[in-house]
C-alpha cells in the first residue's frame, strides 16, 4: 500500500509509524523546513490519561492509556513518574472536585508529597498523586520518531511541499493530518489557542508534572531537565497564532510562584503560542472521503490520543475497520 501523509505534527507523525509498521510504503509530506513545528511544538507532553478525566469525555482517557504505552516503546526517555495535583488550602474544596471527576490516584498527605518532591515539602498538606502516568518532552519525542520512520521503516520525508501528487505515483490511501489548515475541508474545526512559557531555575527541582489547580486557569509545570521548566497552558477560544497576551503570562506566572516562590526568580527562556484544531465537542475524528482519511481534532490531547488515533486510521485502510468511537455516523463512508 503507498500512503501520503501530509503534516508532520504529532498526528502526522505517529500516523506515518503506525502504516509503515503494517508494511505500507509511506512518504510524509510537511511544508515547514522540519517536522514537529506547529502546535505540538507548544505542547507539554503529559500522558496524564487519568487526570484529563477531570474535564474530558472517556473516549480521551481509553485513548490516553493506549497512547501512552506507545510513547513508552517508541521513544526514549519518557519518565515514568506519575504526576500530582496540588492546590492552595484556600482550594482544597476545588481539589476534591477533581479527585471526585478523576480515578487512579492516591491521597497524598503532606509527608508523601515531601518524599515525592523534596523542594515542595512544607508547602501542601494533601494532593493527589497519579502514579500511572508519565511525562515526555514533545520537540525531543518527535525527533527520535522522524529518525525512527526514516532509519528502522524507509518512511520518505518531503519537507517544504504542499502535500500535492507532483508527480510521484499515485497514493493509494491519503492520511490528512493538517490541523487547522484542514478547515477547507473540515467546515466545524475551529480553532483554541493554548500559551506557554518555559522558565529556567537551578532553586528547584522536579521529577514529574505538577497541575496546579486555579481559579481561572488550571496550570501545569513540565520538568524539562536542565534546569527548565514548561509552563503551560491557557485554552482561549480564537485562532490568533503567535500572540501571548499579558493576562496569560502574569496567570502562568503567579500559579507557578504559587507553587513554588523559586519560580520568581526564574529566568523566562521563551514564550510561544499556537493554536490547536478542535471539533464542537473537543472530542477528535476520523473521517473518510474516498481514499482520504482525516485525523484532526485532537485539542488540547495531542501527545494523548494521536498513537490511538493513527493506529485506527491504518485500521481502517488496511482492514476496513469502522472506529464508531472516533467516526461520526455520517463520516464513515463519505
Amino acid at each position: 500500500m503507498r500512503v501520503r501523509i501530509i503534516g508532520g505534527g504529532v498526528a502526522g507523525l505517529t500516523s506515518a509509524h503506525a502504516f509503515a509498521r503494517r508494511g505500507a510504503r509511506v512518504t510524509l509530506v510537511e511544508r515547514r523546513a522540519a517536522t514537529g513545528q506547529g502546535c505540538s511544538w507548544y505542547a507539554g507532553g503529559m500522558l496524564a490519561p487519568w487526570c484529563e478525566r477531570e474535564s474530558a469525555e472517556p473516549i480521551i482517557a481509553e485513548l490516553g492509556l493506549e497512547s501512552l504505552e506507545y510513547w513508552r516503546s517508541a521513544v526514549p526517555d519518557v519518565p515514568n513518574e506519575g504526576s500530582l495535583v496540588l492546590a492552595p488550602p484556600r482550594d482544597l474544596p476545588d481539589l476534591k472536585r477533581f479527585a471526585r471527576r478523576t480515578s487512579g490516584f492516591e491521597w497524598a498527605d503532606g509527608g508523601r508529597l515531601a518524599a515525592l518532591e523534596p523542594d515542595l515539602g512544607g508547602r501542601f498538606d494533601q494532593g493527589l498523586f497519579f502514579p500511572t502516568e508519565a511525562h515526555l518532552e514533545p520537540r525531543k519525542a518527535l525527533a527520535a520518531l522522524t529518525r525512527k520512520l526514516v532509519d528502522e521503516h524507509q518512511v520518505t520525508i518531503r519537507y517544504e511541499a504542499d502535500g500535492l501528487d507532483d508527480g510521484e505515483a499515485p497514493a493509494d490511501v491519503i492520511v490528512d493530518c493538517r490541523g487547522l489548515a484542514a478547515r477547507d475541508v473540515l467546515a466545524d474545526l475551529r480553532g483554541v489557542k493554548g500559551e506557554m512559557l518555559v522558565l529556567y531555575s537551578r532553586e528547584i527541582a522536579l521529577a514529574r508534572p505538577v497541575r496546579m489547580l486555579h481559579p481561572r486557569i488550571p496550570v501545569y509545570i513540565v520538568p524539562r531537565g536542565d534546569g527548565h521548566f514548561m509552563i503551560g497552558a491557557t485554552s482561549i477560544e480564537n485562532d490568533e497564532r503567535g500572540r501571548v497576551t499579558g493576562r496569560s503570562m502574569l496567570e502562568l506566572l503567579g500559579a507557578a510562584y504559587a507553587l513554588h516562590p523559586a519560580f520568581g526568580e526564574a529566568e523566562i527562556v521563551e514564550i510561544g503560542a499556537d493554536v490547536r484544531p478542535a471539533f464542537p465537542d473537543n472530542i477528535p475524528r476520523l473521517r473518510r472521503r474516498g481514499r482520504t482519511i482525516y485525523l484532526n481534532g485532537l485539542y488540547r490531547h495531542g501527545f494523548l490520543a494521536a498513537p490511538a488515533l493513527a493506529r485506527r486510521a491504518a485500521a481502517l485502510a488496511f482492514d476496513g475497520t469502522a472506529c464508531p468511537e472516533v467516526m461520526d455516523e455520517d463520516h464513515r463512508e463519505w
